[in-house]
């Protein structure tokens, strides 16, 4: 079983040497507990962009009673994440994503301590009821008008993780996209830290965060869910539902099983 280190483009045919640039990396399957599909999630990207963005960016101190929100929080890196930062030490964890079913999985399976319908809800008001203390670190995959309701309600001295910036991916400005002057100046104000985030700045420490993360797999202390859709045919089906949130943890296409 092996895996590209980075990007893996669409080809027909391909040949890949050891001394080519992004290699093929032979995956050890040990690290696995049979289940293939983990390099795809939280032991590839997605699990070191949320372990080494809480652990680089969060700022998170035990014993400090601390609230992580997490937007996007039922998707394949937000679902890690929030887990992730209640290991860490937060003491609170809760999360924002688009459906009552997804809220249930926050909280029933994964443990929140609350999860808001941002589509049925008001983010703002069930934010200050579900974070009585503030806000201090918050994993921010989604931008836009749902993170600024969340600076809003943040801390002195707290950490924003910037990950992803979903809701304006489609409008033509730079990354990361420029803020309303309201967020801008609460952001000052509150002494906020809100840097960009790239895990690939980090490959330093690429090989410990995946022998940790493969330690919380195994042990249960962590729990991944898969969305899968059958056929390679149906790519393009399940690269619309994820858009559209019609997923669960990780979206991925099933083609066939190792022989």
């Amino acid at each position: 079983i092996v895996e590209a280190q980075a990007a893996w483009p669409w080809v027909a045919l391909f040949k890949r040497k050891q001394e080519e640039q992004n290699p093929l990396r032979k995956v050890d399957t040990s690290l696995l507990g049979g289940k293939l599909t983990l390099p795809l999630t939280v032991l590839g990207l997605i699990g070191l962009t949320s372990y080494l963005g809480i652990k680089e960016k969060g700022g998170i101190k035990p014993g400090q009673n601390q609230t992580l929100v997490v937007s996007g929080a039922a998707g394949a890196c937000g679902s890690v994440a929030g887990q992730l930062g209640r290991l860490e030490g937060c003491t609170r964890v809760v999360g924002i994503c688009g459906s009552n079913e997804k809220c249930q999985f926050l909280t029933q399976e994964l443990g929140f301590d609350g999860a808001i319908n941002y589509k049925t809800e008001d983010v703002k008001e069930r934010l200050a009821a579900l974070c009585p203390d503030g806000v201090d670190v918050y994993f921010d995959n989604v931008g836009g008008e749902m993170s600024d309701t969340v600076i809003s309600q943040m801390n002195k001295n707290s950490n924003v993780i910037l990950c992803g910036q979903i809701a304006v991916y489609n409008k033509d400005v730079p990354y990361p996209p420029p803020i309303p002057e309201s967020t801008e100046t609460r952001i000052k104000d509150m002494n906020i830290n809100r840097t960009r985030f790239l895990v690939l700045n980090y490959a330093d420490k690429f090989e410990e965060a995946m022998k940790k993360l493969a330690e919380l797999v195994l042990s249960g202390k962590i729990k991944v869910r898969e969305t899968t859709m059958e056929g390679l045919e149906n790519t393009g089906k399940a690269f619309v539902s994820m858009m559209n949130g019609g997923n669960i943890g990780k979206q991925i296409v099933h083609v066939a099983d190792p022989s």
